[in-house]
């Protein structure tokens, strides 16, 4: 029940989502990340497709999102940048890929969102090549004690309102998961996060289910 309101509240914010105009940071931002991304790319919670500007032309994409209506504004987009992409619409914790399955996997404001962040950072590295690569822009709670109480004081309204947690501590998740990272910047009171990361060396899918 708590996924199917998620799913309706993230439906009612699509037309938000794809009229919205980001700050020139986070455009900066996305364009150094993705232009990263090659060959076999899934990207995760693809939303209003927000990232389609920044991939190199040459990328195939599985975009997924478990929101219908973030999907049909993510096709506009890709549609006005010429992506032909492979569309999933399903809960991403539920979803399931082959082994191997990717050369690159995107993930872009979207760990603030699941249930279980750290299963899914073992499931994306899973379906990632080992030699592939992990790209990550994500954001959770400052190191500023101001900014993070006042994130801890209203996360429960916030994530009601736009089903997004304010308080994930995105470096110690990645650190936990044994993401190899290979670099990794943090922006705006060390709220935003940018990670170049490759699956953790030996990493076992069967050994982490």
């Amino acid at each position: 029940m708590e996924k199917e309101r998620l799913v309706r509240v993230f439906d009612r914010q699509a037309a938000k989502y794809e009229s919205n105009k980001e700050s020139s940071n986070l455009t900066k931002w996305r364009r150094a990340l993705l232009s990263q991304a090659e060959g076999e790319v899934l990207e995760l919670a693809v939303g209003a497709g927000a990232n389609f500007p920044y991939y190199p032309p040459d990328v195939n994409i599985t975009a997924a999102d478990f929101s219908k209506e973030m999907l049909a504004a993510a096709r506009k987009k890709a549609a006005n940048y010429h992506i032909q992409a492979k569309w999933v619409c399903a809960d991403i914790e539920k979803l399931e890929f082959e082994p191997d399955s990717f050369d690159t996997i995107v993930s872009t404001l979207s760990f603030c969102c699941y249930e279980n962040p750290l299963e899914m950072l073992k499931k994306v590295q899973c379906w990632c090549k080992p030699d592939g690569k992990i790209l990550l822009f994500e954001h959770g709670k400052s190191s500023n004690i101001f900014v993070s109480g006042a994130q801890r004081v209203l996360n429960p309204l916030l994530y009601k309102m736009i089903g997004c947690h304010q308080t994930r501590d995105i470096l110690n998740l990645v650190h936990e998961s044994g993401l190899a990272v290979q670099r990794a910047e943090s922006h705006w009171l060390n709220m935003f996060h940018m990670i170049w990361a490759s699956p953790e060396k030996g990493f076992s899918c069967q050994k982490n289910r």
